[in-house]
C-alpha cells in the first residue's frame, strides 16, 4: 500500500469520463477512429459532469485522469477535455492528466500519485492495481459478475455512493 494518508482519486477516461458503453465490451469507434469533429461531438458518459465535480471537491482537488492510449488518442483526449471545458466543469487541474501505453502501467501512476480510489471500466486494470490502490471501483456494464475484491458501479451515481461508503 502507498504511504500517503490523504485520499486521492484516479479516474479512467475512455468509457468512464467519455463514451460510456451501453453494453459490456462495446467500443467507442467514433472517438477512436472517426474524424476529429465527430470525436469532439462524442458526449461525456451520463452523470460525469453531475457527479465528478463533487468527488473532486471531496478529494480536495487530489484527482487525476489516468488513461491508457497511444499518441493519436492522447492528443484527441486532450482536445476533447478542452472542447468540453472539462477542467473548469470538474475542478480537475489541467496538469492532473496522465497517460500510459499499457493498461498495467496505470499501476506505476497510481503508486507515484498515492491513489487511494480508482475508477476504471477494465477488470485487468484493477487486477494490476490490487495491493496498490485500496479502493477499486469497476465502472459501467460488465460481461460477467465481477470478483469480490472490486466494487462494481454501473453508473456515476453508484460511484458516488460507493465512495461515500468507503470514505
Amino acid at each position: 500500500m502507498n504511504k500517503i494518508k490523504e485520499p486521492r482519486l484516479g479516474v479512467d477516461f475512455g468509457r468512464v469520463i467519455q463514451g460510456g458503453a451501453t453494453d459490456a465490451g462495446e467500443e467507442d469507434t467514433t472517438f477512436l477512429g472517426g474524424g476529429l469533429e465527430e470525436a469532439m461531438r462524442t458526449p461525456a458518459t451520463p452523470g460525469t459532469f453531475e457527479v465528478l465535480p463533487g468527488l473532486v471537491a471531496r478529494f480536495g482537488g487530489r484527482t487525476w485522469v489516468i488513461s491508457k492510449c497511444g499518441e493519436k488518442v492522447r492528443q484527441r483526449t486532450l482536445q476533447w477535455l478542452d472542447h468540453h471545458d472539462f477542467y473548469r466543469r470538474t475542478g480537475i487541474a489541467r496538469g492532473n492528466v496522465r497517460f500510459c501505453r499499457r493498461r498495467a502501467d496505470k499501476a506505476g501512476h497510481c503508486t507515484d500519485l498515492g491513489i487511494t480510489h480508482m475508477i476504471d471500466d477494465r477488470l485487468d486494470v484493477h487486477a494490476a492495481l490490487r495491493g496498490i490502490v485500496p479502493h477499486l471501483i469497476l465502472f459501467g456494464p460488465q460481461p460477467a459478475e465481477p470478483p469480490g475484491w472490486v466494487r462494481h458501479a454501473p453508473i456515476w451515481a453508484d460511484v458516488e455512493a460507493m465512495i461515500d461508503e468507503c470514505g
